[in-house]
């Protein structure tokens, strides 16, 4: 016998500009779920009220249908739960800054954590979103043409229902490739057709939705020499003109970056940046930004100085800039000297894209330590985020509060 079970309507509990009651609508199921990947429980205070076999709301446990003045604070609490503080969101305070956000990647495995989401859906503390994989070429082409974008909307539908600025991310990068593009052996006009193709369909997809693409991912090495990626020893330099150019002519306003790590100091990859974006502006095509990834080692962050004149480099060539997945990882054991380090390394990082005019925001590398991607591939290291592994926040979440009030933590 089979059993159906009826789709109803939940909203995910949190601020919304008209008070307390609630943030996000999303399609749910009693028993569960279908598409939506995040929670679909409500938070300690709230009840959910069912309506009727389509429509539940989480609502304050002692009230009905009213709501309480909108607030922009949020409540957290050291590390190892002492004293509490309550301070404005961290995407507050950066608008207030001037910048457009701070925000947060984020992965539909994340989404399915309900008290995870209860900070993720936070919009005053993270008002941007990028995916952490599943805009990536092998989630979304596995086969040549068949194309899933179903985690991927559902990640783009919910940052877009809480008002978040979404980053795609990414079109072109020499990893997660299916086998059917990296093994290949295609052409030089069959890889182009192929490249084009993506690109186009990818972008068209998420017209209107996406803010700015990672249309190109970390093509060039250390020493700034190309990447020998299967695009590059195929097509040569001209396959990121072509990725640009599809890009735009798909969505022609949406920004167009080229992302990579290692930009926080003046080294021979900037240079190499710094070159090509030149080059591709004089061949006439578009390109926006830069994105700093910034994963970074706590205590050996390169200095203020250094990270602001990085950034101006990249600036002068007339695009603009933005710190894209930050984290900052420590050398395991964890201690509280430790992680006093770190808490001056994020205000470091921080800092440099506030005293960059065009350093647009900063996205910070998923939230909490629970899902960073760090100790699966640094054996030794981890703790690289502001949140410890049950959602508490860590002295480097005050770093980075002190940071967007342009305090230096010395």
């Amino acid at each position: 016998m089979i059993s159906l079970v009826k789709p109803m309507l939940m909203y995910l509990y949190g601020v919304n500009a008209a008070g307390y009651v609630k943030r996000i609508l999303v399609p749910s199921l009693i028993s569960g779920q279908i598409g939506w990947m995040g929670a679909t429980t409500c938070v300690s205070g709230a009840s959910c009220v069912y309506s009727n076999d389509w429509y539940s709301q989480c609502l304050p446990s002692s009230s009905t249908a009213t709501t309480r003045p909108q607030t922009t604070t949020t409540t957290t609490t050291t590390s190892s739960g002492t004293s509490s503080s309550s301070t404005p969101g961290l995407a507050d305070l950066a608008v207030a800054a001037g910048k457009q956000y701070i925000g947060q990647m984020i992965d539909t495995t994340e989404m399915q954590n309900s008290a995870y989401m209860v900070i993720a859906s936070n919009v005053h503390m993270f008002n941007q979103v990028t995916p952490g994989n599943k805009m990536k070429w092998d989630a979304t082409e596995p086969s040549r043409n068949l194309f899933t974008f179903g985690a991927a909307d559902n990640i783009v539908n919910w940052a877009l229902s809480g008002g978040r600025q979404m980053r795609g991310h990414t079109l072109v990068w020499h990893s997660q490739l299916p086998s059917w593009v990296s093994n290949s052996n295609f052409n030089n006009g069959t890889l182009v057709s192929v490249l084009q193709n993506h690109v186009t369909t990818l972008v068209k997809h998420f017209s209107g939705k996406v803010k700015t693409w990672d249309v190109t991912n970390e093509i060039f090495n250390e020493d700034g020499t190309w990447r020998q990626s299967v695009f590059y020893k195929t097509i040569g330099e001209y396959f990121v003109d072509i990725a640009f150019r599809a890009a735009a002519a798909a969505d022609p306003s949406v920004g167009l970056a080229a992302n990579d790590y290692n930009l926080d100091n003046n080294n021979s990859k900037i240079a190499a940046y710094i070159a090509l974006v030149k080059r591709l502006k004089a061949r006439g095509v578009k390109i926006t930004q830069v994105g700093s990834q910034a994963h970074l080692i706590s205590g050996q962050t390169p200095s203020f100085t250094f990270m602001v004149s990085a950034l101006n480099a990249l600036v002068a060539t007339g695009v603009d800039v933005a710190i894209t997945e930050l984290d900052i990882r420590i050398q395991l054991p964890i201690t509280s000297a430790k992680l006093d380090q770190q808490k001056k390394d994020y205000n470091t990082a921080v800092r440099a894209c506030m005293a960059v005019p065009r350093c647009v925001g900063v996205t910070i590398a998923g939230y909490s330590d629970k899902y960073s991607w760090v100790p699966g591939t640094f054996p030794g290291y981890g703790a690289a985020l502001p949140f410890d592994e049950n959602y508490k926040a860590k002295p480097a979440f005050y770093g980075i509060v002190d940071a967007l009030k342009g305090i230096t933590d010395s």
